[in-house]
């Protein structure tokens, strides 16, 4: 598919184009839009600390200002003081059109998460609303996604195979019972497809986001650019893996060797080959975040942007 390709909507069986609106959320969105990445920015709200899986590869128990990664932020804020930053960061950056929730936990798991999507959405309904999600709860929460207007939803999806799954994940917390093994795999999978499924009935755009694991899941990840592009997914990003925790031991994937793997998922679904992989508190254009001038005291109050 060309960079700037649209998909229509498979709604029930039959396709639906877009409407211009709902293409604003990909022309103005810097992740599904490799233009955009140059002239539009995002601002991610740090409102979800706490998680109800366990990735092998993830640690959030650090900070450091000068690295990039998911599950990175400085600070997790109240709705209330999101708000607040929203303004700020629209007065002095006014390039920002995407508002996101990605973190540092998982955003559906976290009341938080639809507190400030709410106020921010009322308080500045022409910004576009963006989430990122290990799609758990997605099937649970897609409505009230659509009642705040989240047009773009991300999800992390690392294997369609649970024998694969069960390598990647440590467990799973689902209304209040705790997965372990194979069946933690099966039960994120099942919920992650369907949620997948019911946002794009919804006409969202998704980008499913998936971490290349050599070893574990790299020969199987092009039958996921296939599966998730069947179901309607809008894009796939490939994100080599961080080697830490459980994982830490595995050698990540090459530059060249990501690409290659692009190159076999293309067939199947729009590649996003311009990832920044952001921090939870991210602002600004992608590789070019902002967000210590906005968090800093005092002068960075009137700090514009070079």
């Amino acid at each position: 598919m060309a960079d700037e390709g649209y998909r229509n909507a498979n709604v029930e069986g039959h396709e639906v184009p877009y409407d211009p609106e709902q293409l604003r959320k990909v022309k103005d969105h810097p992740c599904y839009s490799e233009k955009a990445h140059h002239t539009c920015g995002r601002c991610h709200l740090p409102v979800a600390p706490k998680c109800n899986i366990q990735c092998n590869y993830c640690v959030r128990d650090f900070d450091c200002v000068n690295e990039s990664r998911p599950g990175v932020t400085s600070k997790v804020i109240k709705p209330e003081e999101s708000l607040e930053l929203v303004k700020k960061v629209i007065a002095q950056f006014p390039y920002v059109k995407v508002i996101g929730i990605a973190g540092p936990g998982e955003p559906l798991a976290n009341p938080e998460t639809f507190e400030t999507l709410r106020v921010v959405h009322e308080a500045f309904p022409h910004l576009i609303m963006c989430l990122s999600t290990n799609g758990l709860l997605l099937p649970d929460s897609i409505d009230e996604l659509v009642k705040y207007d989240v047009g773009n939803v991300t999800v992390t999806l690392n294997a369609i195979d649970p024998a694969i799954g069960e390598q990647i994940y440590s467990y799973v917390n689902y209304e209040g019972t705790h997965y372990t093994g194979r069946e933690a795999a099966e039960v994120l999978l099942e919920h992650q497809i369907e949620g997948i499924r019911m946002a794009v009935e919804r006409k969202m755009f998704v980008k499913v986001n998936c971490v290349y694991i050599p070893g574990i899941n790299d020969e199987h990840i092009p039958a996921i650019a296939k599966k998730v592009g069947e179901i309607g997914a809008f894009s796939f990003n490939l994100i080599p893996l961080i080697p830490q925790y459980k994982l830490a031991h595995i050698t990540p994937p090459t530059p060249a060797e990501k690409r290659a793997m692009q190159d076999r998922c293309a067939p199947y679904i729009k590649q996003m080959r311009h990832c920044a992989r952001c921090r939870s508190d991210a602002i600004g254009r992608l590789g070019h975040d902002v967000q210590s001038r906005i968090y800093c005291e005092g002068s960075c109050h009137d700090e514009r942007e070079e």
